[in-house]
């Protein structure tokens, strides 16, 4: 069992064999398509379970898939068209070693994916803002869009309203710092990360990590 903490972004799972739970979703065999992660879950996989995946920044799993998905949902062969999936499932199957497998994946993404301008110019500048720890309030001048249409467009492409990616970013940017260096003051680590103070970070890790930042 492993965490898989929340980063706004979503993915793909080909999922080869053994029992593999995300959540309390059981995944099947198959390609499993991810939803956008919100909040922290853990990942349990059986002995012997085989899996492979790609995962996608925020918004980019919107622009290649076109849709947000619940929960973990089984890929039907008749939604497959797009970009031969199956195929893609079927080929890495045969093949043996982690490195190949890689290589398979990046060369499937190389020719069905283009990822240049996938989102629009004004969402990208958005994100880096925010990424960037830029005041929400000052979005609309920097890509000149009303607030309105900036929470449409994460409504839309992200499936979340840019003050909740903005939360998320928080906390995955202090778990990574806290996995880093374990002895940090928590009361520093809240300031440095723009959290009130040590008891606000501490309920937003239990809300979208479903830990405390001791237990990192």
């Amino acid at each position: 069992m492993k965490p898989l903490y929340s980063d706004a972004g979503s993915g793909i799972i080909f999922n080869f064999s053994g029992e593999v739970i995300i959540g309390n979703e059981t995944l099947p065999e198959g390609v499993i398509m991810l939803p956008v992660k919100k909040q922290a879950e853990n990942i349990v996989l059986s002995p012997g379970a085989q899996l492979a995946g790609i995962r996608f920044h925020p918004a980019v799993g919107y622009a290649v898939l076109g849709q947000h998905y619940a929960k973990p949902s089984l890929l039907f062969a008749e939604e497959d068209q797009p970009y031969k999936l199956y195929h893609l499932y079927h080929k890495l199957r045969m093949l043996k070693d982690n490195n190949s497998k890689v290589e398979a994946l990046g060369s499937w993404a190389n020719k069905n994916l283009n990822l240049t301008k996938v989102i629009p110019d004004s969402l990208e500048k958005a994100l880096e803002c925010i990424d960037q720890d830029q005041a929400l309030g000052q979005l609309s001048d920097r890509i000149a869009l009303s607030q309105r249409q900036i929470e449409r467009i994460f409504k839309l492409w992200l499936g979340m309203p840019p003050k909740y990616y903005q939360r998320i970013l928080r906390v995955k940017k202090a778990i990574c710092f806290l996995q880093l260096y374990k002895d940090v003051n928590l009361v520093d680590a809240a300031q440095q990360f723009g959290f009130s103070d040590q008891a606000h970070m501490t309920r937003e890790f239990r809300t979208i990590a479903h830990i405390t930042p001791g237990q990192i």
